[in-house]
């Protein structure tokens, strides 16, 4: 049976004089294999590939040397941009012909810009960090090399606010569920949530619920960081703490306000926080974990953007929704079983205007049941063609999606299907 690696891989890779190299060679305990998406066309990437060689002739004379190593997957225009840029590496590379497993990795890793340099554990093919050009930017000696992600609780430890008072964030996070809350004063969409995350936060805490806050600070200064911070009733990072850097590369946090939550271990329950709580006001589904089957909401709208995703559209009637979680929850449940190797989420679609506009972007006929899979990050969608939709018939759809057996219709303006 293939290794990990080798699905996400292929058998062979090569060097920059053609010979081919065994997949098999990286797999294995205590080995790190670094993807690096690049092109010879990208003035970031030129600038960044030396500072990579340089880290990884480093490593390679170091102890860690044989259990390193870092494979190209090409972004560049055309076969001849390809060998050129990889005359100047001296690690391995996917052959540039295989543009299928360059489209493959570049969406499992939702790679949208280049360079982009992510670390794999190459005994379970998991991902040790998608942030390896920040890392290393930070870090060029490599002194925290391989970069593993770290226990919330391990970075956050040390002194925090609460109101003018201070408290040690071990004792005051301890058992407690905790929202991360990532914020300014000068976004008005901040302004905007931090009231509803104040309600919530209240509620919570009348209904003896172990919950806390801590707000991390996105202000460019200090007065405005204790403005912003004297209406929230939570606990704080002091304004520019080192912490905030690391929490924020941590979990990738590239928008404010974002919420991320997570229990009571430090392990992350979701990182749409916001969402959650806007569409769930109540708190009724306080901490928010994911669920393998959600409505078509706009609360889906970011996942829909950015993953692979299953939906069932009905007319929004309740028999015909009950029908339709009734059709999905089993191969949904499947798929979400597989925790970080999910590649397919599912939704069921009722009333919400969401589905409308979805079903007019992908230019979907307006038939219910209808069964579909979007692609909307490569502007792609799989239409079932059965209409007598069936708990044996979604899953034969999902099965083939994810064998590659499915015909894709483009969403792409005058691309041909």
């Amino acid at each position: 049976m293939a290794s990990r690696m080798e699905n996400l891989l292929g058998e062979n890779v090569i060097r920059n004089n053609g010979e081919k190299f065994s997949v098999k060679s990286l797999c294995g305990k205590d080995k790190i294999v670094g993807i690096y998406f690049s092109a010879n066309w990208c003035p970031p990437c030129r600038n960044f590939t030396p500072k990579l060689t340089d880290f990884y002739k480093q490593i390679k004379k170091s102890e860690k040397g044989s259990s390193f190593e870092i494979v190209f997957v090409s972004w560049d225009k055309d076969d001849a941009s390809f060998r050129e840029h990889l005359k100047t590496m001296p690690w391995l590379a996917v052959p540039y012909s295989d543009r299928e497993r360059k489209d493959k990795l570049t969406k499992k890793f939702r790679v949208q810009g280049i360079p982009k340099f992510v670390l794999l554990d190459g005994e379970t093919g998991k991902v040790i960090t998608i942030d390896g050009f920040l890392h290393l930017c930070e870090d060029e000696n490599g002194l925290e090399f391989p970069w593993r992600t770290k226990p919330l609780h391990d970075i956050i430890k040390g002194t925090l606010l609460h109101g003018k008072e201070e408290v040690d964030a071990t004792t005051a996070l301890r058992g407690k569920i905790v929202g991360l809350y990532f914020s300014a004063h000068w976004c008005p969409p901040c302004r905007h949530f931090t009231p509803e995350l104040c309600r919530t936060y209240e509620k919570l805490k009348e209904e003896g619920r172990n919950f806390e806050v801590v707000f991390i600070s996105s202000d460019r200064s200090k007065e405005s960081f204790l403005q912003y911070y004297s209406s929230m009733p939570w606990l704080a990072l002091p304004f520019d703490d080192a912490r905030t850097r690391s929490l924020t590369r941590q979990f990738g946090i590239d928008g404010i306000p974002t919420l991320v939550m997570a229990d009571e271990k430090g392990n992350v329950i979701t990182v749409n926080g916001r969402a959650a709580l806007l569409y769930d006001r109540d708190a009724t589904e306080f901490p928010w974990y994911p669920k393998p089957l959600n409505e078509l909401t706009q609360n889906a709208a970011m996942q829909l953007n950015e993953s692979v995703c299953l939906v069932m559209f009905t007319e929004g009637e309740d028999d015909e929704i009950e029908r339709a979680v009734e059709i999905l929850t089993d191969v949904a449940t499947r798929e979400h079983q597989k925790g970080d190797e999910q590649e397919l989420f599912f939704f069921y679609g009722g009333d919400d205007e969401l589905c409308d506009q979805v079903r007019d972007f992908a230019k979907l006929e307006e038939i219910s049941p209808l069964l579909v899979i979007l692609d909307l990050p490569d502007q792609q969608v799989f239409v079932c063609e059965e209409t007598d939709i069936t708990k044996d018939v979604a899953t034969n759809f999902v099965d083939n999606y994810l064998a590659g057996k499915l015909s894709p219709r483009s969403l792409r303006p005058n691309k041909a299907t």
